[in-house]
């Protein structure tokens, strides 16, 4: 399963025993506008017609390997998927030697990465084409909602980075990132942090999932993709990362994202600050929110009772009513056919026996 990226290297994708490569990869590399290279993946279902494509962002230190079950899942459900690393992460180039570090210079350099993968990737698969984006790829991908290009017809947001709940003394945090980059030590890890990757850390205590078998089954791939599997991130990152989600504070910044929008939180997120992305979502013209109480971070990778909810959201929002497609012009106003959507997916996670809170 291999095939020769632009610099005659090997891309791959990587199988262990508890977690199959779904069937029939298309692998590539995809070079950036600023020159670097990017592992990227596309399948297409095996029963006829699809429902258009499904692009898979990921979250910070994370790698296609981690999506194989919902690869699979996907194509069960007849979309195609296309799935990729960022820069600085999995399989993909970098920007430091130490191939550990979790490192970007400034969050506007991952608009590169996406552009790319929209460009020569996306553009060839079928319409229509939908986002379904985790954490750090959720928040970009909503920035590059409200900056008009993204060319997405609906986008699913899960536990987007808005804001930050796991580091303390916040201000305090933020200032010596800018002073320690500042001072030329932007590519060093974070102070207290290191190279290895948080997938492999013990089960006990962990901020992902409550899943053991999926955790287990990560931390397996994580040590199979090796230095792909990054640690901390880098001063610079983290300095980047404040200034990113200082944007999402302004009121009006959700009043200008026009997609049809799905914000699904976790109710016990130690990562991602669930008041502080309820918030964001509760201005957002044409989209919501729900919350699904018990999950951690990871929503995808938590236990069956939690992803039953998640994907009985999905199915009820994704791919949605064929005149939501269409452009809306200003003001934007929430059509019917989104509200008809937003009570399917408040009937569809509903019927849990954990229902998510819908936040209007």
């Amino acid at each position: 399963m291999r095939t020769n990226d632009l610099s005659g290297t090997a891309v791959q994708l990587i199988s262990t025993p508890d977690n199959p490569v779904p069937a029939s990869p298309t692998l590539m590399r995809v070079v950036t506008a600023d020159g670097l290279s990017l592992r990227a993946v596309h399948w297409l279902p095996e029963t006829g017609k699809t429902r258009g494509t499904v692009c898979l962002i990921q979250g910070r230190a994370e790698f296609i390997e981690k999506y194989f079950e919902v690869v699979g899942e996907l194509l069960s459900r007849g979309f195609a998927v296309v799935a990729f690393d960022w820069r600085g992460q999995g399989l993909s180039g970098r920007q430091v030697k130490n191939a550990r570090k979790g490192h970007v210079r400034r969050f506007g350099d991952y608009r590169f990465d996406l552009e790319a993968i929209c460009d020569d990737v996306l553009s060839q698969m079928p319409e229509p084409h939908f986002a379904l984006a985790h954490s750090m790829g959720a928040a970009i991908v909503l920035n590059a909602a409200y900056e008009g290009w993204l060319p997405f017809r609906r986008l699913v947001a899960m536990t987007p980075m808005v804001g930050i709940s796991m580091i303390k003394h916040q201000r305090s945090v933020r200032i010596l990132a800018g002073i320690l980059k500042w001072f030329g030590l932007g590519k060093a890890f974070v102070p207290g942090g290191g190279a290895t990757s948080i997938s492999t850390k013990p089960f006990k205590r962990n901020r992902l999932t409550s899943d053991p078998r999926r955790y287990a089954r990560n931390a397996e791939a994580a040590v199979a993709v090796g230095d792909g599997a990054i640690g901390s991130p880098t001063v610079s990152w983290l300095d980047a990362a404040f200034r990113f989600m200082g944007r999402f504070n302004d009121p009006r910044y959700a009043l200008k994202i026009r997609i049809p929008t799905l914000v699904i939180a976790a109710g016990e997120d130690p990562v991602c600050d669930t008041p502080t992305i309820e918030r964001f979502a509760s201005r957002l013209k044409s989209g919501h929110a729900i919350v699904i109480p018990g999950a951690r971070h990871e929503i995808m990778m938590e236990a069956d009772v939690i992803r039953e909810q998640f994907w009985a959201a999905f199915d009820a929002f994704i791919p949605g009513s064929p005149d939501v497609f269409d452009a809306h012009p200003e003001p934007v106003k929430v059509s019917a056919a989104e509200e008809l959507d937003s009570s399917r997916v408040e009937t569809a996670v509903a019927g849990g026996d954990n229902p998510a809170t819908i936040r209007r």
